[in-house]
């Protein structure tokens, strides 16, 4: 990714934030977007105006979709190396009648 050299102007629930850093503008754009739509979801399902309020169940919200996200990497992640064992065996075994 590109660094945006310039920064970036990104608006989020209704305030506007200059972003700068190492992440491609585009990218900045995309988390804003995502983040926007989380807490304007949140703002309408709770029916609350404090802004604040709703950044932190967005927040919670978000961690909770990586905690589960996480999870499951890591479970996919041990299935997978419990694979891969797997399949050195077979191939220890074939090797050890082949010889």
């Amino acid at each position: 990714m590109t660094k945006a050299p310039d920064g970036i102007r990104v608006e989020i629930y209704d305030q506007e934030y200059f972003m700068r850093g190492e992440l491609d503008s585009e990218y900045i754009r995309k988390l804003a977007q995502y983040l926007d739509t989380k807490m304007r979801s949140i703002a309408e399902r709770t029916q609350t105006v404090d802004s604040l309020r709703v950044a932190v169940l967005a927040a919670l919200n978000i961690a909770d979709e990586y905690h589960q996200m996480k999870g499951k990497y890591e479970a996919a992640t041990q299935r997978l190396g419990q694979k891969v064992e797997e399949c050195h065996e077979v191939l220890d075994r074939f090797l050890k009648e082949a010889s």
